[in-house]
């Protein structure tokens, strides 16, 4: 067989199962995430984070930020929820590829890492942030807590596209790139994460 051809077939194979398995890992996050109300707390608490930083005034400012604590108490609460309900699932099914290779997981279990396992991080992360465990001021807490949730949904990208397409909309959505995430994060968050991911924790 020409090499061109076999080449082009091996190609288009590849990019069969990659798309079947981008398919059945959208539909198992989107399933699990219905019941949850967590992209719109995120949508309310960013917008409500830059109502707050455009505010002049420090005392209609205050009350934005007074106003934003039970939302992110929801969030924290929810997102805490979906990482226990993601956690039943079986460790087969939940896998990520830290290269683009579909099913790579099966044979080669040692380069992926558990999705359970990244989003028990996100969770102690949000809940840590909200908490205000480090005693940060008002706007250092918020970008904090940015910088959790974007390194949440990272992971979702990540799980269901590639780590390549996940930074990609990072940047495009928020003009952000995922080493500066990383660096916004808590401390614990950060080493916690970056140990799973690069099988080094």
């Amino acid at each position: 067989m020409d090499a061109f051809l076999l080449a082009f077939l091996l190609g288009l194979g590849l990019f069969t199962l990659k798309l079947r398995q981008e398919r059945r890992r959208i539909v198992l996050l989107a399933t699990h995430l219905r019941p949850y109300q967590i992209e719109r707390l995120m949508e309310q608490i960013t917008n409500g984070y830059l109502r707050a930083l455009g505010e002049d005034d420090a005392e209609r400012r205050a009350q934005i930020w007074s106003t934003l604590e039970s939302v992110e108490k929801q969030l924290a609460e929810q997102f805490g929820r979906f990482s226990a309900d993601m956690a039943r699932l079986p460790a087969q099914e939940v896998r990520v590829c830290r290269w683009a290779l579909p099913g790579v997981e099966k044979w080669w279990p040692q380069s992926t890492f558990d999705l359970r396992v990244a989003f028990d991080i996100h969770a102690r992360g949000l809940q840590a942030a909200v908490d205000n465990a480090d005693a940060l001021g008002p706007k250092a807490r918020a970008h904090r807590l940015m910088a959790e949730m974007m390194l949440m949904q990272h992971t979702c990208h990540w799980f269901c596209k590639s780590r390549t397409v996940a930074s990609a909309r990072l940047l495009a959505r928020h003009r952000t790139a995922y080493e500066q995430v990383l660096d916004a994060v808590s401390a614990a968050t950060r080493r916690a994460y970056r140990g799973l991911v690069t099988g080094q924790g």
